[in-house]
């Protein structure tokens, strides 16, 4: 069995738990505000990042399946590319939309130089949300609206899981230092969210290292732009508290199970991001995903509420930024290509939106 086929049948929905991960940003933005009071640790004492290119060994494992992926991200629209040059009424200056990881990886942290130009020439900065800028506003809009990520009432996250499942959630939470007691009332994808990362990511956290879209926001306020956003922090906490909790105990199952695997998905996922085929994502999410009715039904509602529907409401935000011009908008490369992907709606809007590299 490949390494590929054996991490697709040790979880079976993986992807979505860690999608959660890529799209919360301000569950990693709460990542760096936790780890503050480690950021003694420095660049030499950071564990290295040792994840294997999953995509590399289909390549060279499995050709055929390889072609298939290929083929399946080379028809998905807009595709290719993570760095995008929008022309908004005359007269105004072009403005750039650039796709993102929410990770810390200096092999993402690090624009390439047109992008950088193009962050450097614009007056105003955009991120998916500026709340996470802002410690103590997210600590009082969480303390808002408690039940968006805990558990309010008599509920518990141990008896969500099924029974089956449940020596596999306390060794995987015991591997992180973790015990399921102390996250009784924490929603699952809360939980997955914070185990589906790297512990090499979350070391660099601890070191303070920024996300990339902090690190652009943070930067640009020091230089005196203005800085804005596309969402609230509980836009995005709603969107998730929208799905069935059977999928986010699944999902919190699924990535516990995953173990070391975490490390393998995300390198893979920093490599497609690197090489600018954001169409190649979802196929490769849905490769480590075996196929299935009930999957198949979980996966779309995730894509719905977690991607295409924050795609219009940030599509609807950006218009009058754009008007404006000179913007450079940042945010998560998964909300850039498909028919519902930023890119469209925004040539829907009547942007003329191409790609800039």
């Amino acid at each position: 069995m490949t390494h590929t086929s054996a991490l697709a049948d040790r979880s079976a929905r993986a992807a979505l738990s860690l999608l959660a991960g890529l799209n919360i940003l301000f569950v990693l933005a709460l990542l760096i505000g936790l780890a503050a009071g480690a950021r003694h640790a420095r660049a030499d004492d950071l564990p290295v990042c040792t994840g294997r290119d999953l995509l590399a060994e289909m390549a060279a494992d499995k050709p055929d399946e390889m072609a298939r992926l290929r083929a399946e991200a080379d028809a998905i629209p807009n595709g290719k590319g993570i760095l995008w040059r929008i022309e908004g009424p005359a007269g105004t200056k072009p403005s750039f939309l650039l796709g993102t990881m929410h990770v810390s990886d200096p092999r993402v942290t690090a624009l390439d130089p047109a992008a950088q130009a193009a962050y450097a020439a614009a007056g105003t900065v955009v991120i998916e949300t500026t709340d996470v800028l802002d410690q103590g506003k997210m600590a009082g809009a969480i303390a808002a609206h408690p039940e968006l990520m805990m558990f309010t009432d008599d509920t518990t996250l141990s008896g969500l899981l099924p029974e089956a499942d449940r020596a596999a959630v306390e060794e995987g939470l015991a591997r992180r230092g973790l015990t399921l007691d102390a996250l009784q009332k924490m929603k699952p994808w809360v939980v997955a969210s914070l185990v589906g990362v790297p512990a090499c990511e979350m070391a660099r956290k601890a070191a303070g290292a920024p996300v990339l879209d902090i690190k652009l926001a943070e930067e640009a306020k020091a230089a005196g732009k203005n800085v804005e956003g596309l969402e609230t922090m509980i836009d995005q906490l709603e969107a998730m508290a929208s799905l069935p909790i059977g999928l986010h105990v699944q999902g919190l199952v699924d990535t516990l199970k995953l173990g070391d695997g975490i490390d393998d998905l995300n390198e893979t996922m920093v490599r497609i991001y690197k090489s600018g085929d954001t169409g190649l994502f979802w196929p490769f999410f849905e490769a480590v995903m075996p196929a299935g009715a009930s999957e198949e039904t979980s996966y779309a509602a995730f894509q719905e509420a977690m991607i295409d529907a924050r795609n219009r409401t940030m599509a609807e935000a950006a218009g009058p930024i754009l008007d404006k011009g000179g913007a450079f908008m940042a945010v998560g490369a998964l909300h850039l290509a498909g028919e519902q992907g930023l890119v469209a709606l925004l040539r829907q809007r009547g942007y003329a939106v191409e790609p800039a590299e």
